[in-house]
C-alpha cells in the first residue's frame, strides 16, 4: 500500500513539478503563462474566475509544494511515518492548487495516495534509533 502510496506522490510532485519548473522559467521571461498543446498550464483556472492571477511567487511555491511530495514519496516508499504525515497535511494545499489551475488529475491522484497511506498506517515505522533519538545504556 505504502510502495503505491510513494509511486503517485513522485507521479504527481514530478508530474507537475517539472513542467511547473519551466513554466516558472517561462512566466517570468515572457510576462505570460505557457501554453502547451494548446492548453495553459497553470493559469486559465478558477483561480483566475476568483481573481488570483498566476505570478512567479505563485508558481514557486506551487513547486516547493511539489518538492515536498517528491520528498514524503521517498520516505512513504521506505515506510516511515515522517512520509505519511506529510503526505496527508500537504493534501490540503495540493487541493488548492490542483483545483485553482484546473489541474484535473491531481485531485484523482491525491485522493487515492491518501486512501493508500492510511490503508498501511500500520506498517508504518517509526524514527529509527540513532536518529535524533536518545540512547539508554542499562550497566549490568
Amino acid at each position: 500500500m505504502l510502495r503505491a502510496a510513494a509511486v503517485l506522490a513522485w507521479v504527481t510532485g514530478l508530474g507537475f513539478g517539472l513542467p511547473c519548473t519551466y513554466a516558472v522559467w517561462y512566466f517570468a521571461d515572457r510576462g505570460e503563462v505557457w501554453t502547451f498543446l494548446g492548453f495553459p498550464t497553470y493559469g486559465g483556472g478558477p483561480f483566475e474566475d476568483i481573481g488570483i492571477e498566476t505570478t512567479v511567487p505563485l508558481l514557486v511555491l506551487f513547486l516547493l509544494v511539489c518538492a515536498a511530495e517528491v520528498a514524503a514519496g521517498w520516505l512513504l516508499w521506505q515506510h516511515r511515518r515522517a512520509g505519511a504525515m506529510p503526505a496527508l497535511a500537504l493534501l490540503p494545499l495540493e487541493f488548492a492548487f490542483w483545483i485553482g489551475f484546473a489541474l484535473p488529475f491531481g485531485p484523482l491522484a491525491g485522493l487515492a495516495r491518501t486512501v493508500l497511506v492510511l490503508l498501511g498506517w500500520s506498517s508504518l515505522s517509526p524514527r529509527r534509533a540513532g536518529h535524533g533519538q536518545a540512547h539508554i545504556h542499562h550497566l549490568p
